[in-house]
């Protein structure tokens, strides 16, 4: 005699499906920022460094008071900035390109926009990770602000990562790794000097205020300060726009 199942007939049955939108773009963005965590070169620009000149303008020698550290702060939240959104999204790009890394993703059923979508999420969550390490290690050597300017200077904050993505994916996603790896870092010495530079000016000639880094740590310094950025913002968005639109036209998802 033919013992009965005590499951429901088709409980068993295969039934391969996607899964939903929401599921791939958490699982895509989870992955992304685990990916980023992980690369020690990566760590060193977005994390390591910054805090390190943190520490060191609030200890530094010449300075009697804290305003090296106010001054610091707008600078290493830009330079914090630059690593994870250009340099880091530009280098991890270009070797995933050049390893086919994005086609075998596309390849195994997840589409394109929900890998674009996971990399811009998975990097917002080391942007928060990054602002949040920062202002807490600024707090415990000293630094001070209203916290009611917080807000508007993090959003700040997250508008250059914005603006320094863009020009990410436009680099990652043009040029070969080789090419990217020389000069993302070239670029993020230069940009990171000048934002350095402008701190500490007296007075920047009027095409150092359309720089990228200067006018995220002008604007964030601004911020912190109870005042609202309208030009930096505006410096900003424009980056953000221009970075856009060149990376829709011309990213390539392999070399």
């Amino acid at each position: 005699m033919t013992q009965q199942s005590p499951f429901p007939a088709g409980t068993f049955r295969p039934d391969p499906r996607m899964a939903s939108l929401p599921a791939m773009v958490k699982a895509q963005s989870l992955m992304e920022a685990k990916l980023f965590l992980r690369h020690g070169e990566q760590l060193l620009l977005s994390f390591i460094i910054p805090i390190g000149l943190l520490i060191a303008a609030a200890f530094a020698p010449f300075s009697k008071d804290l305003d090296t550290l106010r001054l610091g702060i707008p600078a290493m939240l830009a330079t914090a900035a630059m690593s994870s959104g250009f340099t880091g999204q530009a280098i991890s790009l270009a070797f995933d390109r050049r390893y086919n890394a994005l086609k075998r993703v596309g390849a195994s059923g997840v589409p394109a926009p929900i890998i674009i979508l996971g990399k811009i999420f998975g990097l917002l969550m080391v942007a928060a990770l990054q602002v949040t390490t920062l202002i807490l290690v600024a707090l415990l050597l000293g630094w001070r602000t209203d916290p009611a300017n917080l807000p508007l200077g993090i959003a700040v904050f997250f508008l250059g990562v914005a603006a320094f993505t863009s020009f990410g994916m436009l680099l990652g996603g043009t040029l070969s790794s080789e090419i990217v790896l020389g000069v993302a870092n070239l670029i993020w010495v230069i940009l990171a000097g000048l934002a350095g530079y402008s701190i500490i000016a007296t007075e920047l000639p009027v095409l150092l205020t359309a720089v990228p880094s200067v006018a995220l740590t002008h604007g964030i310094a601004s911020a912190f300060s109870g005042v609202m950025p309208w030009m930096d913002i505006t410096v900003l968005l424009l980056w953000c726009i221009l970075g856009g639109i060149g990376a829709a036209k011309w990213f390539k998802f392999a070399d």
